[in-house]
This record gives C-alpha cells, sequence and structure tokens, in this order.
C-alpha cells in the first residue's frame, strides 16, 4: 500500500462524517497533489500523503490544543506512527508558524517537529492554497480573501493569513513555475 493510500484512509475515517465540508477540501488538496507527481518524482507519493493529512488535526476526536496542523502531526507521530517528514509537512503547511506565533505555540511546535524542504512545503502550499473548502480549484488571491472574510478581520487566523500572504503568493507562484517549467522540457 502507497503511503498516500494510508493516508487516504486514515483522513476519510477522520474528516468524512464528522466534517464533510473538510472532507471536500481534502480531496480538492489531494487531487491537486497528485497532478504534481511527474515534477516531484520520488517525493510524490509523500507529497499526496501530506496533502490527505494536512487537516486531519481539524478531526473532533483529534483536537487537544485547537491548533490543527500541531494536533495533526502529533497525532500522525504518535498514534499512526508516521514517517518524520509526513508528519514534518502537516504540522508545517501553509505557513503554520504564523499562526502557531500567534497561538504562543511556535516553540512548542519546532521543537517537536522539522519543517519539510523548501520544495515539498511550497507543493503543499500550493495544493492547500489553490483549493476552496469545497475542494474546488481556486486563484490563490482569492482563496486568501475568503479565508479572511470566514474568519473576520480580527480573528487570529485571520492576521497569521494576512502575515502568511506574500510567503503563500510566492509559494505557489514558485509551483507554477516548475509545472510550466516540466512541462516544456
Amino acid at each position: 500500500m502507497s503511503q498516500a493510500s494510508w493516508a487516504a484512509e486514515i483522513a476519510r475515517k477522520r474528516l468524512e462524517e464528522p466534517l464533510p465540508r473538510r472532507w471536500a477540501h481534502t480531496q480538492g488538496v489531494a487531487q491537486r497533489a497528485r497532478c504534481l507527481a511527474p515534477v516531484l518524482g520520488e517525493d510524490a507519493d509523500l507529497l499526496e500523503a501530506a496533502a490527505w493529512l494536512h487537516d486531519v488535526g481539524y478531526s473532533p476526536d483529534l483536537v487537544v490544543t485547537g491548533f490543527h496542523p500541531l494536533d495533526g502531526a502529533r497525532y500522525l507521530r504518535d498514534v499512526e506512527h508516521a514517517d518524520r517528514r509526513l508528519c514534518g509537512l502537516v504540522a508545517h503547511h501553509s505557513c503554520a508558524a504564523n499562526e502557531a506565533e500567534e497561538r504562543g505555540l511556535l516553540a512548542v511546535l519546532t521543537d517537536e517537529f522539522e519543517p519539510a524542504d523548501e520544495l515539498l512545503s511550497d507543493a503543499l502550499t500550493y495544493c492547500d492554497m489553490t483549493t476552496t473548502p469545497d475542494g474546488r480549484p481556486i486563484a490563490v488571491e482569492h482563496r486568501l480573501s475568503e479565508i479572511q472574510s470566514r474568519y473576520g478581520e480580527g480573528h487570529l487566523v485571520a492576521r497569521s493569513i494576512r502575515r502568511s500572504s506574500p510567503h503563500i503568493v510566492r509559494s505557489v507562484r514558485t509551483i507554477e513555475r516548475v509545472k510550466r517549467a516540466a512541462a516544456f522540457s
């Protein structure tokens, strides 16, 4: 069984019934990750697994800190005994460090989980931040705007997304360039 198949089953069990909209988003993110397989080579399965599991920490029975990247990564590490690179991708996805700092959890996050290499991190950010909550493709600028309006101006998620936006847009543009270059080679 591939790492992605294993991850898809965990995500389905944790998200499908309690959080159907989050499950739809997750399926869309995983689909985008599969599309990057030709440019990621041996890391394609790892990226798809991370795409399936990036929001597993929202599962009601996994919430401990209320910070889904940390709760999800801890579950994967402690219960599922997942690969450390996979746990790092989940823990640090989509500029999670900024939200961790807002929550007073940055030291915990960085002490427990090592960030993934930059290309994989950019790829997961691309997949997450170009997928709507309902699982459809969306431009990164519209996705960032949607997150801001969903949470509201003063919410810590809105503040951290605002701080993260330049990096998120850079990550998305990097992957778009990588995809274009691969298409022409």
